[in-house]
């Protein structure tokens, strides 16, 4: 009777898993999506400690051990997620990634004793493949969360490090083939323990060269490691609810990804070995060419925007950066008041996560209909008298579309140089995470207005709020 009650607990947990993933598919539903998956995973949880039972009959052993594991991880992860500042989502999200990836490659190292001298070639493979994927994902989450979290600022890259990272692949695909087919019979588990090493190896030599602009493509291409990771544990252990959880995050992982790669028009082997964002600051500089711009300051631009038919805010990372989501929100409430018509442009790899604007607006409860997707929002930029550009640089660069030479060139862009008036404000004329220069600053219809974007925000509310 238990077993029957624990798989009509998988089903309505693996249920709740793909309700969840659609709700989260829309800013809307989105945070009751995520309440509804965690409910999913809460029910597998629980079913599996009190329901399931071994071929003997008997019940999970350790229930001590394994309760203390689970209220101090709760406790933790509660803790982090509260203190996280809204800039520092993306680490975490790799963090939590990398230990999703650690479960994965400790499942293997746990199991493999187990069956090392059986033959069984299946289950071995999916011992190894999970021990592979699980510990790659581990290692390269590390290097992409001490990259966001700035404490590696350096994209550092080996000489032949394409052929260094294909000689490890191949070295630990091979290994894997000869561990699950038998064939290495002295010593075997010391070579499972060299397979350790080649995936954590290789996790962090496929990470370290990337540049900070394809940062968010890796984030989703690791999510997906670890999802397809704990889909060989679920497949292993016959646990339905983690084998479904697994897909489909392993599922969703490799779309995000593909969809990114689209956006930014570059196909995966450019992202993973194109190291695309580096060297460009350094090209841009070389040029030795002098460009003149124009200058604004918040009382000018407060008199052109509450004279405006129509404003677009362009939010990127600048704008986390300085946490100035609540002001831009009151600067729109205020335009709005007085019959402007204000929307939000979002590009979708704005910030350093996919969908990272929309957490970020949404915490400043602006509401959702007003953040417009790119392919939606390029054309009612002829239509715009002001576009204000708040911390975005690459994402708004003509050069994607008027310089083939360009590194971004065929990314697709908000057109907001079609506007009547552009307003972009930075901290400097520094490049962004492509590492190149960006046309749009020197543009007879640009002005540029320099400082952080919170202070400029909120001293132009106040010039707004006196006219």
């Amino acid at each position: 009777m238990g077993d029957y009650i624990l798989e009509i607990a998988y089903l309505i947990a693996s249920v709740l898993y793909i309700l969840g993933l659609k709700m989260m598919s829309g800013p809307k539903t989105a945070r009751s999506g995520n309440l509804w998956a965690a409910a999913g995973m809460t029910i597998a949880i629980i079913a599996t400690i009190f329901l399931y039972t071994d071929d003997s009959g008997q019940h999970l052993h350790n229930l001590p051990w394994i309760g203390a594991g689970i209220v101090i991880g709760s406790v933790l992860g509660w803790i982090i997620a509260k203190r996280v500042e809204m800039t520092a989502m993306p680490q975490m999200v790799s963090l939590f990634n990398g230990m999703g990836g650690a479960c994965a490659a400790i499942i293997g190292l746990i199991e493999f004793p187990h069956y090392i001298h059986t033959g069984d070639w299946l289950i071995l493979t999916t011992i190894f493949a999970g021990l592979v994927i699980g510990s790659t994902s581990f290692a390269g989450s590390m290097i992409a969360f001490l990259k966001l979290n700035g404490n590696l600022n350096k994209d550092i890259r080996l000489p032949f490090y394409n052929i260094l990272n294909t000689l490890l692949i191949i070295a630990a695909v091979g290994l894997t083939i000869c561990l699950a087919g038998g064939h290495i019979h002295t010593n075997p588990e010391m070579w499972v323990y060299i397979l350790l090493g080649l995936s954590l190896t290789y996790g962090v030599m496929f990470v370290l060269p990337i540049g900070g602009a394809d940062m968010p493509v890796v984030i989703s291409l690791l999510n997906s490691f670890t999802g397809m990771a704990a889909a060989f544990g679920g497949f292993l252990y016959g646990n339905m609810a983690m084998l479904t959880g697994g897909i489909l995050v392993g599922s969703a992982g490799t779309i995000l990804t593909v969809v990114m790669t689209r956006a930014m028009n570059r196909s995966l082997s450019a992202v993973i070995f194109g190291a695309f964002g580096t060297g460009g600051a350094t090209a841009a500089a070389a040029s030795g060419e002098q460009k003149s711009y124009k200058q604004t300051n918040p009382s000018d631009l407060a008199v052109l925007l509450n004279y405006s038919s129509k404003v677009i805010i362009v939010p990127g990372y600048g704008l986390a950066v300085a946490q100035a989501q609540h002001v831009v929100h009151e600067m729109e409430q205020l335009l709005e008041s007085r019959g402007v018509e204000v929307k939000y442009a979002i590009h979708p790899v704005a910030g350093r996560m996919p969908g990272h604007m929309n957490v970020l607006l949404a915490e400043s409860n602006v509401e959702y209909d007003k953040l417009v997707e790119m392919e939606d929002i390029n054309p009612e930029f002829a239509t715009t008298d002001v576009v204000l550009v708040l911390g975005a640089n690459d994402v708004v660069n003509p050069a994607a579309k008027e310089d083939p030479s360009s590194p971004i060139y065929g990314m697709p862009i908000l057109n907001v140089e079609d506007a009547k008036h552009t307003v972009v404000n930075k901290r400097s004329m520094s490049v962004g995470y492509a590492g190149i220069d960006n046309d749009l600053f020197y543009r007879d219809k640009t002005s540029m207005l320099f400082g952080d974007a919170k202070k400029v925000l909120t001293e132009l509310v106040s010039e707004l709020k006196g006219l």
